[in-house]
């Protein structure tokens, strides 16, 4: 699947990942291969995905993220 991960003014990531985990605002959550599609807000915490079998991390304050067609696209603040 497909993961953009924006901020106002850069994109910080974008390529193909096997899973993203996410910091909810109701509690963390993991987006796999073909999910259901989604909207969320995000708060502070960190998203943790991963590419080629290894585990990157990426530290936030809060978003947004939209789960759709195999694509995750997190705008962060």
């Amino acid at each position: 699947m497909n993961l953009k991960v924006i901020a106002p003014d850069k994109t910080l990531f974008l390529g193909e990942v096997q899973s993203v985990k996410l910091p909810g605002t109701v509690g963390q959550f993991m987006v796999l291969e073909r999910h259901a599609p989604l909207v969320s807000t995000l708060c502070a915490g960190e998203i943790i995905y991963r590419v080629n079998g290894k585990e990157e991390h990426l530290r936030i304050e809060g978003g947004v993220v939209e789960v759709r067609n195999n694509q995750v696209v997190v705008c962060i603040n």
